[in-house]
C-alpha cells in the first residue's frame, strides 16, 4: 500500500478509532496518544493491508487490542464522559428538554461505563458507531452469537438500572466508580 492510498483508506478512519479508544479507555487524551500508536502499526503493516478483506476490521482490531493492553496495564480505571457519542444537540428543543436530555446521556454514560469490557466494546460499535454484527464479530473475533446475547444484556442492565434510576428519582444523584 503506498502513501497516497494510506490517505485515503486508512486517516479518514480516525475519528471511528478514536471514539472506540475513548468508549474502552474512558479517557480522551489517552485514547488520542493510543489512536497515534494504532496509525504507527498500521504504518508499519502497510504491505499486509492490501491482502485484507475489510482494512476497517483490522483497525478496529489493533485499536481494541492496543486499548485492552493500556486497561490491562493500569490498576484503576477512570470514568470521562463521552456524552457527546450518545448525544448531539439539536435544533428546536427547549433548554429544559435539552438540558434533561444532556443529563440522561451523562446518566447513561456512566451506566454504560460500569459494563464488562467486551459489553462496553459491543454497544460501541453497535449502537453508537452503527457496525453490522458480522463487521463487530470480524474487528472483535468473537461469534454473532455471542455478540447478540452481550448486546442484548448490556441493554438490559442499562435499560434496568435507568429505569430503577427514574423510579426512585435518583438518576441525577447517582454516582458510579470505575
Amino acid at each position: 500500500m503506498d502513501t497516497n492510498r494510506f490517505k485515503s483508506e486508512v486517516l479518514p478512519l480516525k475519528n471511528k478509532l478514536y471514539r472506540f479508544a475513548c468508549r474502552l479507555l474512558n479517557d480522551g487524551e489517552e485514547a488520542r496518544d493510543a489512536i497515534q500508536e494504532v496509525f504507527i502499526k498500521l504504518w508499519d503493516r502497510r504491505d499486509k493491508l492490501d491482502d485484507l478483506n475489510s482494512i476497517e476490521a483490522f483497525a478496529m482490531t489493533v485499536t481494541k487490542n492496543y486499548c485492552l493492553d493500556r486497561i490491562k496495564g493500569r490498576k484503576t480505571v477512570s470514568i470521562e464522559q463521552t456524552k457527546s457519542l450518545l448525544f448531539r444537540e439539536s435544533e428546536g428543543v427547549t433548554a429544559e428538554k435539552n438540558i434533561e436530555l444532556k443529563d440522561s446521556a451523562n446518566y447513561i454514560e456512566k451506566l454504560i461505563a460500569t459494563l464488562p469490557e467486551q459489553q462496553k466494546m459491543i454497544i460501541q460499535l453497535r449502537d453508537v458507531e452503527g457496525y453490522e454484527f458480522e463487521e463487530i464479530e470480524k474487528a472483535l473475533d468473537i461469534s454473532v452469537n455471542t455478540i447478540r446475547v452481550n448486546l442484548s444484556r448490556a441493554r438490559k442492565r442499562i435499560r434496568e438500572l435507568y429505569t430503577n434510576a427514574i423510579n426512585d428519582g435518583t438518576e441525577k444523584s447517582k454516582s458510579f466508580t470505575g
